[in-house]
């Protein structure tokens, strides 16, 4: 069943060169051998093998046919290829032989190629000649046509002289693009000499059209032919030099023009110089609000102008409207910037802010209806930056400070004066005393507020808060003329002769100016009076009361130094001596408003009980018995309850009154055992927190019958409770000094006794 070595030698190259066959016949095999086995296995299939072979035969018949059929398909189809591939080489081999034949045409015809060389450069020159010959006569016509043109431009036949321009422009630019494609750059300096006069014509021409539009906004109304023509020259050119511009292979002299440009520039310098010089402007208040008119008023007539004309005169996208307004809101800008640097005046400022934060941006302005909606200044931005507008406002407001200041002054002056009249003040309809200083006061910062309102917001609180601290200052030199008037009237009391009065008319103006000075605030729903200006108020209010209490001092001190003594003690009439001084001052101070007046009330009580309790602690009296004892307490209830019923009477509550203390004191002389003194003390002091050993050592002095043993019982429980003083506790002793103690006076060198 296996090969021999012939066979195995003759198989090797076939299965070198076909691997797939040799596994294939490998796999046929050992499956006829898988099959030849098992049929060899079992005997009763060997009846069966003749068919085997049959069917085996008939299969391998099949198939030998088929592969005969592809093999002989697969030859037919080589032997078509083959047969095309020698009709290429055929055809290949001509074409080689055609363009070996050509090669040797060519080489024969190659001096033919250079006469044909040699013609083309001659009809080259020929042509250029021919171009030459064309421009002749145009060449000899240049400094005729010069003069032509200069002719029509003084006729101001704009467009023909323009045409002309043109025609002579584009002649020399030819010329010199010829020579600059031939290199003949010398040659260059030749034509440009020979149209020199190019240029003339050129600043002719551009100062005939700067200064057509110099005039334009006069122009478009009455010559609008002559505006538009200089128009179309511009435009003229800019398409020339846009489209050199895009062949930038060769730029004749003088180009790009930019005429637009130009055109915008003259423009805007027109509008800026004929209304923004500010050397020409009078800065002061009248002068310059006839300027800002004028300048509203012409602002909108040209921009009316340039709405309702220029814009039909100009190509749509030169935008001249909005050229316009931008020139004209950049040029206030600077304008109003330039005026600003100025030293203006209150009222200049107030106009200026007024203008730029109002006026332009209305309906009589830039917002005027025949204007919108094409104009539209807000996309502009400010007309002056914030912080320019603030700097302003703050110099404003110190204007108005200098002028708010003079005129306060003048009225302090004023009043100062009427003090010293031959009469007394004015009363007003309720019979209260008053002046005309809250009211001149008031009216000038009220009218200042205001019209800051005008302005802005920012504007009015400035002026509010300068207006505060103002009127603060002025009340701090108004009681400097109460301290100068109460100095004169010291030197002589008939000078001025109606003091009291006067001084409750400061006092009533005082408290007119308290009450009005809220209404001041811009905010309605904050109206409060600023803290220092109201400790301002309250400190003219005290430094008035206090000369007015000096004046009742005097007259009370005389009385106060008549007690305690032995006449007092008889009962002598000094203390309805003072109710009438008291009342007589009461009298003049119901010409004051109610609230001074219970200021004044109180006042003078408490002057009354610091007067009374320091004449009895000066030491004049001593008691010299139980007797005399009993008639001090006698006439300390008698005066203090005269007293009380006096200012109660007048319209001061009790429990207002600090003559209790007098009541008080008298049950600490009352007392018959002086045991008791240390409870009576400490329940003294624990209502009376101020009193102070001196005064308790000067009350026990006057009783006369203190021991040295319960005065020091009496100091030192003073010492074990010491009392601290109440947030509202009202000072009585605090105010009152005790006499020091007389030293006892020593013959010899020795210790005193």
């Amino acid at each position: 069943m296996g090969m021999s070595a012939e066979e195995e030698h003759a198989a090797s190259p076939k299965d070198e060169e076909w691997p797939e066959a040799e596994k294939a016949e490998k796999l046929a095999r050992g499956a006829a051998l898988k099959w030849a086995s098992g049929v060899f296995y079992r005997p009763e299939k060997l009846e069966a093998l003749g068919q085997y072979r049959s069917r085996e035969t008939k299969r391998n018949n099949s198939i030998q046919a088929r592969l005969k059929s592809t093999v002989q398909s697969y030859l037919e189809g080589v032997s078509a290829g083959l047969e095309q591939l020698r009709s290429a080489a055929k055809e290949v081999q001509n074409v080689c032989q055609d363009l070996g034949a050509a090669r040797w045409a060519l080489i024969d015809s190659a001096e033919h190629f250079q006469v044909l060389q040699q013609m083309r450069t001659l009809m080259a020159e020929h042509v250029q000649l021919t171009s030459v010959v064309k421009v002749l006569p145009q060449l000899f016509s240049v400094h005729e046509v010069f003069s032509h043109t200069l002719q029509l431009l003084h006729e101001q036949h704009l467009l023909e002289a323009h045409a002309e321009l043109m025609m002579l422009e584009h002649l020399r630019d030819d010329i010199l693009f010829q020579l600059h494609l031939r290199g003949l750059s010398s040659a260059q300096a030749t034509v440009l000499s020979y149209f020199s006069g190019l240029q003339e014509l050129n600043e002719s021409l551009a100062k005939q059209l700067w200064g057509i539009v110099g005039h334009s906004l006069q122009l478009v109304r009455e010559d609008p032919v002559l505006f538009v023509s200089a128009v179309r020259i511009i435009e003229r050119e800019e398409k020339i030099d846009d489209a050199l511009l895009l062949d930038a292979t060769f730029l004749p002299p003088g180009r790009p023009k930019g005429w637009r440009q130009k055109f915008y520039h003259i423009l805007q310098e027109t509008i800026t110089g004929s209304h923004f010089l500010t050397a020409c402007v009078d800065t002061t208040g009248p002068g310059l609000s006839r300027h800002l008119a004028a300048l509203q008023r012409e602002v909108v007539a040209e921009l009316h102008v340039v709405k309702d004309l220029m814009v039909q005169c100009v190509p749509a996208h030169y935008n001249i409207l909005s050229i316009c307004t931008a020139t004209y809101h950049q040029a206030l800008t600077s304008h109003l910037q330039d005026i600003l640097q100025e030293d203006l005046d209150k009222q200049a400022l107030f106009l200026l802010l007024e203008w730029v934060l109002h006026v332009y941006q209305s309906p009589e302005m830039m917002s005027h209806p025949g204007l919108l909606p094409e104009v539209d200044v807000s996309a502009l931005g400010p007309l002056v930056s914030p912080d320019l507008v603030d700097q302003t406002e703050r110099k404003y407001v110190v204007k108005v400070k200098a002028s708010v200041l003079e005129w306060m002054q003048r009225t302090l002056e004023v009043e100062f004066k009427e003090w010293f009249r031959e009469e007394e003040p004015e009363k007003d309809h309720q019979g209260f005393y008053q002046s005309a200083l809250p009211v001149i006061v008031m009216q000038m910062l009220s009218e200042n507020i205001q019209v800051a309102s005008l302005i802005t917001a920012s504007l009015q609180q400035k002026v509010y808060s300068m207006a505060m601290e103002e009127l603060e200052a002025f009340l701090g030199r108004l009681r400097e003329a109460l301290v100068r008037c109460g100095k004169e009237h010291q030197k002589d009391r008939t000078v001025p002769k109606y003091y009291v009065p006067y001084l409750l008319a400061m006092l009533n103006n005082n408290l007119a100016l308290s009450s009005s000075v809220s209404s001041l605030h811009p905010d309605t729903a904050h109206r409060e009076v600023p803290t220092s200006l109201q400790a301002a108020l309250d400190r003219t209010q005290k430094k008035a009361c206090q000369l007015l209490l000096e004046e009742l001092l005097l007259e009370l001190q005389p009385l106060c130094m008549q007690l305690p003594s032995r006449k007092w003690l008889s009962g002598s009439q000094l203390v309805s001596s003072m109710c009438e001084v008291i009342d007589k001052y009461a009298k003049d101070f119901s010409c004051a408003r109610k609230p001074i007046f219970m200021v004044l009330l109180m006042e003078s009580e408490r002057l009354v009980t610091s007067q009374y309790l320091r004449a009895l602690m000066q030491k004049k009296m001593v008691c010299r018995s139980a007797e005399e004892r009993g008639q001090l307490c006698v006439r300390l209830l008698q005066d203090a309850t005269q007293l009380r019923e006096l200012f109660h009477g007048l319209g001061l509550d009790r429990r207002q009154q600090s003559l209790e203390v007098v009541f008080a004191l008298r049950e600490l002389i009352c007392l018959k055992d002086p045991a008791l003194l240390s409870l009576e003390v400490l329940s003294f002091i624990t209502k009376y927190p101020d009193v102070s050993d001196e005064h308790i050592s000067t009350l026990l002095d006057l009783r006369g019958d203190v021991s040295k043993e319960v005065r020091h019982m009496v100091l030192e429980m003073m010492a074990q409770h010491p009392q601290a003083l109440p947030d509202d506790y009202q000072p009585i002793f605090s105010i009152i000094l005790v006499p020091a103690p007389e030293l006892p006076f020593c013959l010899r060198k020795g210790k005193c006794a």
